[in-house]
């Protein structure tokens, strides 16, 4: 088998036919992490293209896209205030972490949504790239 960089090798291995991306509204990405909407519910209809997962805020940083969800295991105010400066409109929360009060009310002065999810960013990010989000890189 070729290497595991090669797409159409891990298609093969995968499963995958053909891979195809797709946008994804917050509502169709909560539900299909087994989240819940802890922040501005009234923008589960906007449309998400790209997906980041990562615990380095630093990597968040060097971001240039729009339409991104960011999914991290750290729910801090810096999780939230580099997803400010990133122009991040929808944070998940993996691994069962909660919002604390300050985190949402920072959020919802943003207009950010914000999704908890019992799985790992590894099982989030797996089944967002199997749904067709697209990675950043």
């Amino acid at each position: 088998m070729q290497g595991i960089n090669d797409e159409k090798a891990w298609q093969k291995y995968a499963g995958y036919s053909k891979l195809s991306y797709n946008n994804m509204t917050v509502s169709d990405i909560a539900k299909q992490i087994d989240g819940h909407i802890v922040c501005c519910e009234d923008r589960s209809s906007t449309d998400l293209e790209y997906a980041f997962a990562s615990d380095l805020m630093s990597d968040v940083l060097t971001l240039e896209k729009e339409k991104i969800v960011l999914i991290t295991g750290l729910a801090n105010m810096q999780a939230i205030r580099t997803s400010e400066m990133s122009e991040i409109g929808c944070v998940i929360f993996a691994r069962d972490k909660k919002a604390s009060n300050d985190i949402i009310s920072v959020a919802r002065e943003n207009d950010m949504v914000l999704i908890e999810s019992p799985y790992s960013v590894f099982r989030i990010s797996g089944e967002l790239y199997k749904a067709g989000v697209k990675p950043v890189f």
